[in-house]
């Protein structure tokens, strides 16, 4: 009973805790606070928001309306408009994904693609088969909001000079009706802003995509956009009558340049936080970046995402100390790879992707979240074996060998050694005895 009572806290001390962890992570809704789908009604004919994106980034839809007495919606994908698919349920009537295997990239189930928060759809590293109707709705089949949805693929990635002139848009080509000197369309490149630099206090990069678009007075008018003559190229809202620009294959663009930044001195740590810990007798404060642990099997597609990342930031990789840069500077120029094309690099979604992981991948990565670290991620790939594989295939196989080897000869130079001495002690004394009688 004595021991029991000796462990509680006492009171004032609690009721101090309390009040402490109040203040640090307290929070009231104000009363005033609406409901955001009470100020904004659904249209009365359903039209479709074009939106464009890189493929590889976490695309977002928001379900801007729906009426008040809905508390859950349903998503539905459909290809195109006028397709003879049926249109598909992504969710199931209380919200739930449905998985589908078969259509996911590097690994994982759709699962963790897709997910529904606050009544948003988001689409984790969307591909190009991800472009289509997507429609925000009910059980009842009730359409609320959709979007058009357009994945660019970059299939090419390009070094910028510091001093090159920033242009935002550049056109490409143009398409002119039989008989007439009007295009009908011309396809451009939207460049968005430079983000910033990836890295502080080291040689960084800066990344600006730019995706396709098209200028016209013949698109659909059932697609919405913010100017009625431009929609991204893989837009529902581009007549099929344009197939030059379906030919052409023009896609997104991403480009890369070179920068370095000072480190921001970091904020003190919060007296409130300090004394938190003081109070819960910890000498240690929290740790710089969380940490993570990832083991991985070898010889399959790996994909490391940084935690918090959105689309439009800067993310940045390192292996321990060592940068992983996009562009590799080689006799004063810079040499920009291909998407897709080295084993391990970083994606349009600013992913660091392993294609086909090895043993000698596994070690210590950072990532970098707008200039500054944001975690860290100790990786273990291991080897399978039983599925077609030995164990000599394994690159550490002969330096075990040699290990054992060694260790093995070195044991039986001991044994070897304890044997003889102790067979020529014998033998003196032996010698010994001999001599005396």
């Amino acid at each position: 009973m004595s021991s029991t009572s000796s462990t509680r806290p006492p009171p004032l001390v609690l009721v101090l805790f309390l009040l402490l962890c109040r203040e640090l992570w307290g929070f009231e809704a104000p009363e005033d606070k609406q409901d955001v789908f009470a100020r904004k009604a659904c249209p009365a004919f359903l039209t479709f928001t074009n939106a464009a994106h890189l493929a590889g980034v976490t695309v977002e839809l928001p379900c801007h309306c729906k009426p008040q007495q809905v508390q859950s919606v349903v998503w539905f994908f459909r290809k195109r408009l006028g397709s003879a698919e049926e249109t598909r349920a992504l969710t199931d009537h209380h919200g739930n994904t449905l998985l589908d295997t078969s259509r996911v990239p590097h690994s994982g189930d759709l699962r963790s693609r897709f997910s529904i928060r606050l009544f948003s759809l988001l689409v984790f590293r969307a591909g190009l088969d991800d472009s289509g109707i997507y429609i925000c709705g009910s059980a009842r089949k009730d359409f609320f909001y959709a979007y058009d949805l357009d994945i660019q693929e970059a299939r090419r990635l390009s070094f910028a000079p510091r001093l090159a002139p920033d242009t935002t848009n550049r056109k490409l080509n143009e398409g002119n009706g039989l008989g007439s000197a009007q295009p009908l369309y011309r396809v451009f490149t939207s460049f968005r802003p430079w983000s910033v630099c990836d890295r502080c206090g080291v040689p960084g990069e800066q990344v600006r995509a730019g995706l396709c678009y098209v200028h016209s007075q013949f698109l659909h008018v059932r697609y919405r956009r913010a100017n009625v003559t431009v929609a991204s190229c893989g837009s529902g809202a581009v007549p099929r009558a344009f197939g030059g620009l379906k030919q052409s294959r023009v896609g997104a663009k991403l480009e890369v340049k070179s920068c370095q930044v000072t480190c921001p001195a970091p904020p003190p740590p919060s007296s409130k936080l300090l004394a938190l810990m003081a109070f819960l007798s910890s000498a240690s404060l929290p740790v710089e970046v969380p940490v993570f642990f990832l083991n991985h099997p070898a010889d399959s597609v790996l994909t490391l995402g940084c935690p918090g990342a959105r689309p439009h930031m800067a993310v940045a990789w390192d292996r321990a100390s060592e940068p992983i840069y996009r562009c590799e500077r080689s006799t004063g120029s810079y040499t920009c790879a291909a998407p897709g094309t080295s084993r391990v690099q970083i994606d349009t979604g600013h992913h660091l992707v392993f294609n086909r992981a090895k043993s000698q991948d596994s070690g210590v990565y950072h990532c970098w979240l707008q200039g500054r670290r944001a975690a860290q991620i100790r990786l273990l790939v291991y080897v399978h074996f039983g599925r077609g594989q030995s164990v000599t295939s394994h690159p550490d196989f002969p330096e075990a060998v040699k290990t054992v080897l060694t260790t093995y000869a070195a044991m039986t130079a001991v044994f070897g050694l304890l044997v003889f001495g102790r067979a020529g002690v014998r033998c003196l004394r032996d010698a010994e005895e001999t001599h005396v009688a």
